[in-house]
């Protein structure tokens, strides 16, 4: 009896002392033409074959009667069926708990990321470009080490080495682009007036998913964004005089602030298209993260060094300048020489920020892997209106503690409503994309 629950022969009978015969089931049964296969090695099938009592009638020549294998055939196939059903139930709690954890990782790092931005600039005030190219530049050099790593590892395979890089080339170019009109429209605006225009992001998610991976929405989720969107808006632009200065800068510059976050959706739904073709290629296989993230930002770094004349003059920097420029706010970031007066806080605090950057755009990619665009959007969202209270709160080299907006609290429970509304019905039943 032992053998008999370990192993399980091919379809057809097995000769006991050479006497009469068991008939055993077929490895694959079928319902209205569905065919349902299973694996000895699946340990919830192969515990309902031993619990099953199967008595066959044997007759003398070694046949059993057809009556009593019809009947365990239909049996077998709905313990079958309920066993996947369970299976598939798991895997779909599983999956949802993942997300969730994945999305609350990217609003802590989102939030963590805001903060030290703005701490990172307490000591490099006068240069926030030198650490705009600092995480760039940086970036290629930590992503390419731990892909290494990792392949030695074992963890990346060549495989995953060969997929076509020429999608990473695009993600390169639009994130560079994203970078640089981002840059020019931000000198023109305000503050409060980008994270508003910021909400444009969703909307180009929303479109570019339904355009290129063929998802639709419910209505539920639509209403859902448009109150995220609404919530963020609230939150930011009471009291501050957002929509006074968005009129002052003119309709340009917020054209092209917004056009810098096409770039930026463009740039996610672009990765997920990779992640989505690199799982066919492989055979249903994950491409590996810091694939993705080594290959992209090295791409950016190149097409970030063509634009450097153009990005150099937006921040008020001459070209012929730069070399200077770059030498001294490398001297304030280790906080040696003489022109280290007035950095206190580095090089700690930027390097607080590019490690958490990093975090941060690790734990995005993983959020955007398993599971969507839009989603991973809406953590980022979350983490607005999170770091402009933690603002509040007595930080280190800030100095007076900013006060909360007005309708902070008006636009965070429009905020949450939104979220709740666009989870009501859960992503993977109500998006569909074409087979």
């Amino acid at each position: 009896m032992t053998s008999f629950c370990r192993r399980l022969p091919t379809a057809g009978t097995a000769s006991l002392s050479g006497q009469f015969r068991l008939l055993q089931p077929t490895n694959s049964t079928a319902i209205n033409g569905i065919h349902y296969g299973y694996s000895p090695q699946r340990r919830g099938l192969s515990l309902q074959l031993r619990r099953r009592l199967w008595n066959p009638v044997v007759d003398a020549t070694g046949h059993s009667d057809a009556a009593e294998r019809s009947d365990f055939i239909e049996e077998d196939e709905k313990e079958m069926l309920h066993s996947l059903a369970e299976d598939n139930s798991g895997k779909d709690v599983n999956q949802k708990a993942k997300v969730v954890v994945a999305a609350a990782a990217v609003v802590v790092m989102g939030v963590g990321n805001r903060v030290l931005y703005k701490l990172a600039l307490v000591p490099l005030k006068q240069y926030p470009f030198f650490l705009a190219q600092l995480a760039t530049f940086g970036y290629v050099i930590v992503y390419f080490s731990i892909l290494y790593i990792r392949h030695r590892a074992g963890i990346v395979t060549d495989e995953m080495l060969s997929v076509p890089k020429a999608p990473f080339l695009i993600v390169g170019l639009l994130e560079a682009l994203g970078a640089a009109t981002g840059m020019a429209a931000g000198a023109m605006l305000s503050g409060a007036s980008i994270p508003i225009l910021s909400q444009t992001f969703l909307v180009w998610q929303i479109l570019l998913s339904s355009i290129f991976l063929g998802r639709r929405y419910k209505v539920n989720q639509l209403v859902g964004c448009f109150l995220v969107a609404i919530g963020v808006i609230t939150t930011v632009a009471s009291g501050s005089g957002a929509g006074k200065s968005l009129q002052e800068a003119g309709i340009f510059w917020s054209l092209l602030m917004t056009v810098s976050f096409l770039f930026q959706a463009a740039d996610t739904v672009l990765k997920e298209v990779i992640f989505l073709d690199a799982t066919r290629k492989l055979k249903g296989g994950s491409l590996d993260l810091f694939v993705v993230n080594s290959f992209g930002s090295a791409f950016q770094a190149l097409f970030i060094c063509l634009l450097l004349p153009f990005l150099s003059k937006l921040w008020g920097i001459p070209f012929s300048q730069l070399p200077n420029y770059l030498k001294d706010g490398a001297a304030c970031f280790l906080n040696v020489g003489t022109l280290s007066s007035g950095c206190d806080g580095a090089p700690l605090l930027p390097l607080l920020f590019i490690i958490v950057n990093m975090g941060f755009n690790i734990s995005l990619l993983h959020l955007l892997k398993i599971s969507s665009a839009v989603v991973s959007c809406l953590a980022t969202t979350l983490a607005v209106p999170i770091s402009i209270y933690v603002f509040t709160l007595p930080l280190p080299y800030l100095g007076v503690a900013s006060s909360l907006p007005a309708g902070f609290l008006a636009g965070a429970i429009i905020l949450i409503m939104g979220l709740i509304i666009y989870t009501w019905i859960p992503s993977n039943a109500s998006l569909t994309a074409p087979t």
